[in-house]
């Protein structure tokens, strides 16, 4: 039987987080923003064996084109989901918001929520106004975080284009989105400067593992495929909506089989669609060494603290 598991990739949409993008005709991705409470997630959790659940915002995050607003709503956010797992602390963590494209803000919001709020880590958009992570100018936020030995949990966003008429930009180009931002952060040489970060590509990573071989080359300077493909080989992957029969073979060939976490994507992904791709990451053949080291030991190494609670 699978062990409990650790949930790296769930999201929390607080009513007022809800109506706010509502009022402005925002959605997630050309996704309704969808409705959350902790009891519905709860109720998720415990139908699919989920002990612990790192709770985070999914795309738009807090900014929506105002930089001022955001470091106002980060703050608030962060407030609100700590106030929420304060409640529910043997079944919650949390990802931090911050405020970007505001560095100097969103560093003082990551040593508010790390130091203060007790975060277990930071959720980043893999772009935000077009800046995408690994750029130069984020720099000084990757330090604080560095120092603090974060894990950061990357999301996909919406491109900096509009999507092709009738396919919004979930179904396809947040794929696309998540390998952008991956190759940029290893091209740009983050990961040598910022060596205790651990990142998570959300959703087995787009279809990084996919064209690894393909993209490794543009990830170093001297375009040599083998350190490209370490570089890469040093992200972390979690299996929401990722965990098919058509998806797997390709993310267990390339990842670090001690770099994979579960997910499940709720609510975003709606109960039936969570079900499933849960349901066929169980039946999928592989070693119980593996399965256990998915479902939650690969969580654990992450997040010691949870060795108490699950």
């Amino acid at each position: 039987m699978t062990p409990l598991r650790i949930d790296t990739h769930k999201h929390i949409v607080p009513p007022s987080y809800k109506a706010w993008l509502e009022r402005r005709g925002i959605t997630a991705g050309g996704k309704p923003i969808p409705y959350w409470s902790p009891d519905d997630a709860l109720r998720f959790m415990d139908a699919n064996r989920i002990g612990f659940a790192v709770l985070s915002l999914s795309t738009p995050g807090a900014y929506i084109g105002d930089a001022a607003e955001t470091k106002i709503k980060a703050r608030e956010l962060n407030a609100e989901t700590a106030e929420i797992v304060a409640k529910h602390s043997k079944r919650f963590g949390f990802f931090a918001t911050l405020a970007l494209p505001d560095v100097e803000a969103a560093a003082a919001e990551a040593v508010h929520a790390l130091d203060v709020l007790k975060a277990d880590g930071i959720v980043l958009l893999t772009n935000t106004a077009g800046v995408y992570l690994g750029d130069r100018s984020l720099d000084p936020l990757m330090q604080v975080l560095n120092a603090r030995n974060a894990v950061v949990f990357v999301h996909p966003g919406d491109l900096p284009a509009p999507p092709v008429p009738g396919i919004e930009h979930f179904v396809a180009d947040f794929l696309l989105d998540s390998v952008r931002a991956a190759i940029n952060i290893a091209k740009s040489g983050t990961l040598e400067r910022t060596p205790n970060i651990r990142f998570i590509l959300s959703h087995g990573g787009g279809f990084l593992p996919f064209a690894a071989a393909r993209v490794a080359r543009a990830c170093t300077p001297n375009g040599d495929t083998k350190v490209g493909l370490a570089l890469l080989r040093r992200f972390y992957f979690d299996t929401a909506i990722a965990s098919s029969e058509f998806s797997l073979p390709s993310l267990f060939a390339f990842a670090d089989p001690t770099h994979i976490t579960f997910g499940s994507d709720r609510p975003y992904a709606d109960v039936d669609r969570a079900t499933w791709f849960t349901k066929e990451l169980d039946r999928y053949p592989m070693d119980e060494k593996l399965r256990a080291a998915i479902a939650r030991d690969n969580a654990l190494a992450l997040f010691p603290r949870l060795k108490s609670i699950v």
